[in-house]
């Protein structure tokens, strides 16, 4: 089976490419960095400059926009944007409807709720039950 590409045109007028994630089908820019091992779901996004790292899941809708980054075993719900230059640190997971604001991170093993929105610039931390849950804490 041949690489497919799709194209699109984005606010500037300029036209990016994106090719079919070998895991899922989604949509990833030419220009990403999705590790083979990551799941991107055939109704999500990758755009160009970010980042999905080893394992880590893209669901349903999911948009990792410009420059971000989704780190090992993160989790990216359904209809969830993911912010440009935004991060999502390792084994977070990211509720459906959540919006990451540009610039934001969310810290490793953090839970962010369902229809969560984190403001531009802002960090979510991990609770000490989110650590625990990962074997982090006492």
């Amino acid at each position: 089976m041949g690489i497919s590409y799709v194209e699109f045109e984005d606010e500037a007028g300029v036209l990016r490419r994106y090719r079919k994630h070998v895991n899922g089908r989604g949509l990833v820019a030419t220009t990403a960095k999705v590790d083979p091992t990551a799941f991107v779901d055939p109704t999500a996004y990758v755009d160009p400059g970010a980042e999905v790292q080893r394992n880590a899941s893209i669901g349903p809708g999911g948009w990792v926009d410009r420059d971000a980054i989704v780190a090992e075993r993160a989790v990216v719900g359904v209809n969830v944007h993911v912010g440009r230059r935004a991060v999502v640190g390792r084994n977070a997971v990211v509720g459906p409807y959540a919006v990451i604001g540009e610039g934001a991170r969310v810290q490793n093993g953090a839970r962010v709720p369902r229809e969560f929105s984190i403001a531009e610039g802002d960090e979510f931390r991990a609770t000490s039950d989110d650590l625990r849950r990962l074997g982090l804490a006492a």
